[in-house]
């Protein structure tokens, strides 16, 4: 088995499929390299197919009419993005940018259609990730429109101890502005609430 099949394998959109389905997986994979700072896809694009972290880390955003920028999601290592627009043609509607230097596999539309109509454990895997990342966005929508800042730092760091499986401490590996842009504020207020929550402890 080759890293790239092991890498494969490993993520849990491919999670406990046999190994002839992984092998035609690895088969349509395509590995692509990106430095810090590079741009994967820009809104507006047509979609070529979705992409799973192998090393780094990746970040969606929109950015509006005044030119703020609003990070949705920050993606790392075995997780996968742009699978909606896959089975749906559409064209993108959100930018994506590497956070690091990093490693991607992208999976091309056509022929992974082809696998998923092939293969019904394949969608299943599929349909339970999407289901995950609807509750995400869900869960960040209601964040951002009814909760204070305070209430959204705590919920992304639940979030992040639960994907971290760290307990009690959570490892923040983006910047504080990065940060700030997820959570919807600036990172000047973000500091002042830190600061606060150190006080309390």
């Amino acid at each position: 088995m080759d890293n790239i099949l092991n890498i494969i394998s490993a993520i849990p959109l491919f999670n406990g499929l046999p190994d002839d389905q992984l092998g035609a997986i690895r088969q349509i994979a395509v590995e692509k390299q990106f430095n810090k700072g590079q741009t994967i896809f820009s809104e507006g694009d047509e979609t070529k197919g979705f992409f799973v972290v192998v090393d780094g880390r990746v970040k969606i955003y929109k950015v509006s009419s005044e030119g703020k920028e609003q990070i949705l999601h920050i993606f790392e290592a075995g997780q996968s993005f742009g699978e909606v627009t896959v089975f749906a043609g559409q064209q993108l509607p959100a930018n994506a940018q590497t956070l690091a230097k990093s490693r991607l596999l992208l999976f091309p539309r056509s022929a992974f259609v082809g696998l998923v109509t092939a293969n019904p454990s394949l969608a299943l895997n599929l349909l339970a990730i999407m289901s995950k990342k609807l509750r995400q966005f869900a869960a960040q929508i209601e964040n951002l429109s009814l909760k204070e800042i305070p209430a959204r730092l705590a919920s992304y760091l639940i979030y992040l101890a639960e994907e971290q499986g760290a307990g009690d401490a959570v490892t923040l590996n983006v910047s504080k502005g990065q940060l700030a842009s997820l959570l919807g504020t600036i990172p000047e207020t973000l500091s002042r609430i830190f600061a606060k929550l150190s006080g309390q402890i």
